[in-house]
């Protein structure tokens, strides 16, 4: 029996108003001066969108954003974590 050695190239399409966001775990500091934790203690996490549902507006995929740590639904897609989060739990954008 022959196994298929071709990597998956798997992705989320989120429905309606919701959206996949790909958590970042590293601290980051903005330029103007918003320092973003990475540790367990924080509230929030920052993630960059990847796809967003036919209803959603004000993001879009490639946009930072802060939202709550335990927000949405956990996805492991292909090794990649990813939260599938509704629109209305996203804070923020972070503008560079």
């Amino acid at each position: 029996m022959l196994e298929d050695t071709r990597p998956l190239r798997l992705s989320l399409e989120p429905l309606d108003n919701y959206v996949v966001v790909q958590p970042t775990d590293e601290e980051a500091e903005t330029r103007a001066g918003l320092i973003l934790p990475a540790s367990a203690e924080a509230q929030c996490r920052s993630g960059i969108v990847t796809a967003v549902g036919s209803e959603v507006e004000g993001v879009a995929p490639g946009d930072k954003v802060l939202f709550p740590k335990e927000a949405g639904y956990d996805v492991r897609l292909a090794g990649t974590a990813q939260k599938v989060i509704k629109r209305e739990g996203l804070i923020a954008r972070i503008l560079d």
